[in-house]
């Protein structure tokens, strides 16, 4: 999709109109699948990203196609900033076969080979291992690719957290872990849950340079990010991106959120990344309608998928069958 109409101006406005492009078309594809799943065209609950999207765009514009990434169980906005296709992720949504997974992974299993996104996962801090695991083997292939590992605050509890840091700076692979900290982990604030100072002392105490950056400022985390990078492409390790957000939703599609301070929730509101990089941009002298252009075609993308995929075939329960490990079973007799 494009990001409107053309508008001329120089390389950074470029830039930070593209990441505002991505962050729409996230926010309108979140949007648009709460709105199909209270229709009850989407089985299942949903975990949106609403309030997030700063991080995946500011971190997936610094990645190359043959980059990889893992995601966690919030990860539309992941697959779809690393270049996911809106079909594909739509019908995999829906159950239809056109999906990504072929409608067998839904919302928390979606992946996209194609692009590098190796999957996103249902288990806390579940991507951790996997995204350790494929930075190994592209230092073993001498290619110099990158993996970018998403995982929330919560996952900093988990044990994959530790095994994860401590395999990837004694092998020096090439990964970026970023650490979404919306300070919920589902719903608990993870401050009461969390021994010490937090992500930041452990990812330093385990030799893994850490930077700390507004999750919610687009433009910082493209900035933090594209640092990172490079010095992970150059072979000094892996590194961690601390990025501060929030989530705007409840944990689940099926979660009103009541439970939540509304005078935080409203502050929040005020300070979410695609209000704040409007603002920027149209201080620097963005044409408002050039911005509602990009939003309006950002909302009618996702409207259109939405209608496919409620007309696509439902996958042939044959496949169920399909994709099913089985290497080293024993033949039974």
């Amino acid at each position: 999709m494009s990001t409107g109409p053309s508008l001329n101006g120089g390389d950074n406005r470029a830039r930070l109109i593209a990441l505002y492009g991505t962050m729409c078309r996230i926010r309108a594809f979140e949007e648009t699948a709460l709105a199909a799943h209270k229709a009850g065209e989407i089985p299942g609950p949903l975990h949106v990203s609403i309030g997030q999207e700063g991080v995946a765009a500011g971190v997936c514009t610094n990645l190359r196609r043959d980059d990889r990434i893992t995601s966690n169980h919030r990860g539309h906005g992941h697959a779809l900033a690393k270049g996911a296709g809106v079909s594909g992720m739509m019908e995999e949504l829906f159950g239809r076969a056109g999906g990504h997974c072929r409608g067998k992974g839904g919302s928390m299993h979606i992946a996209d080979f194609s692009v590098g996104m190796l999957g996103a996962n249902g288990v806390v801090a579940g991507g951790i291992p996997i995204a350790v695991g494929a930075a190994q083997g592209l230092k073993l292939l001498g290619r110099d690719s990158i993996v970018a590992c998403f995982f929330g605050d919560g996952a900093i509890n988990r044990g994959p957290f530790l095994e994860g840091l401590n395999w990837a700076v004694l092998y020096r692979l090439p990964v970026l872990f970023v650490c979404e900290d919306n300070g919920v982990a589902a719903f608990t604030a993870t401050a009461s849950v969390t021994a010490g100072p937090g992500v930041v002392a452990r990812s330093e105490a385990l030799g893994v340079p850490c930077l700390s950056v507004d999750g919610n400022d687009a433009a910082a985390v493209d900035e933090a990010a594209s640092r990172l990078v490079a010095e992970i492409r150059a072979g000094a390790g892996p590194r961690l991106l601390h990025a501060t957000t929030y989530r705007i939703t409840g944990h689940t599609s099926t979660d009103p959120a009541a439970w939540r301070d509304p005078a935080a929730v409203a502050a929040a509101k005020e300070a979410e990344p695609i209000g704040r990089l409007r603002a920027r941009l149209l201080a620097e002298g963005v044409p408002p309608s050039f911005l509602a252009g990009i939003e309006g075609e950002a909302r009618a993308e996702m409207s259109q998928a939405r209608e496919a995929a409620l007309s696509a075939p439902w996958p042939d329960p044959a496949i169920a069958w399909e994709d099913v490990q089985d290497s080293g079973a024993v033949e039974a007799h």
